[in-house]
């Protein structure tokens, strides 16, 4: 399967079990970079739980830090910080040898429109970097979250290199803080992304608010979203995010039970 489970570092620090819980399940984490993996947690703790992973044969993703930064900014002191920022959580991140790195582009209609050029040539430059420094072949996806329409991040991802970066669609974000329940146009998201949709954010909410539930516990309509990833011959890897322990064992039950509208999950491997 190309299913990841989202794991943050800091839970797994606080909480050791998190991390044999995945093992035991064998179940591939997306590992939440977040502040307190990248400050406070060594190279040597993250080492130990990369080689938990890979002895379980597990592949691990990377979620990239975003509390606090904003890859576009036009304040050259925050820019700087969230650039530093990256580049550290990218090199901690090399010893899980991440299939994947996800990032928010953070682009806020309110605050970027006036200066939309300039927040995108700034964006642009910051991922250029990322790209550059990882050296690698990595996939990195560029993920939704407050934006209230496709645009900034289809000229974003345009602009970037086809075969290293696409596009992460979040379901959720797009439900409620896109105002997706409201307005009804997953069709416009999705024909926006889809020449690059490479992954998915997987979970539930009642289009008020990010609630992160199990699938199938909100009203998200999630069976449209995986019968237009069949009909189009798309083939996105996917993350579960659950907020919950219980909400984890519902969201596989749900996709056991609609194993035929997500076969796009199964890998050639």
């Amino acid at each position: 399967m190309s299913l990841f489970v989202n794991l943050p570092l800091s839970f797994a620090a606080n909480e050791p079990r998190y991390i044999d819980m995945l093992i035991e399940q064998g179940v591939s984490p997306e590992l939440g970079m977040d502040t307190f993996a990248v400050q406070n947690l060594d190279i040597h703790w993250h080492a130990a739980t990369a080689k938990k992973f890979s002895e379980a044969g597990l592949s691990c993703g990377i979620h990239l830090p975003f509390f606090d930064l904003a890859p576009g900014s036009l304040n050259d002191q925050i820019l700087e910080a969230t650039r530093a920022t990256l580049l550290r959580a990218l090199e901690i991140s090399q010893v899980y040898k991440p299939t994947h790195f996800v990032g928010h582009p953070d682009y806020e209609a309110g605050q970027h429109d006036f200066y939309y050029d300039e927040w995108l040539s700034r964006s642009y430059e910051t991922w250029s970097q990322f790209l550059k420094k990882d050296g690698l072949t990595t996939q990195l996806f560029l993920e939704n979250t407050y934006e209230k329409t496709p645009k900034a991040l289809v000229d974003l991802v345009n602009l970037l290199p086809a075969d290293r970066v696409s596009h992460c669609f979040d379901v959720g974000h797009w439900h409620s803080f896109a105002k997706g329940a409201q307005r009804n146009d997953l069709l416009e998201w999705l024909n926006a992304f889809s020449p690059r949709l490479g992954h998915l954010h997987l979970h539930d909410n009642d289009g008020l608010e990010d609630q992160h539930l199990a699938l199938g516990a909100g009203t998200i309509p999630l069976l449209d979203l995986f019968d237009y990833i069949q009909k189009n011959e798309l083939f996105p890897t996917a993350t579960l995010e659950p907020h919950t322990e219980d909400a984890f064992p519902a969201s596989i039950e749900f996709l056991e039970a609609h194993s035929t509208s997500v076969c796009f999950l199964v890998a050639d491997d």
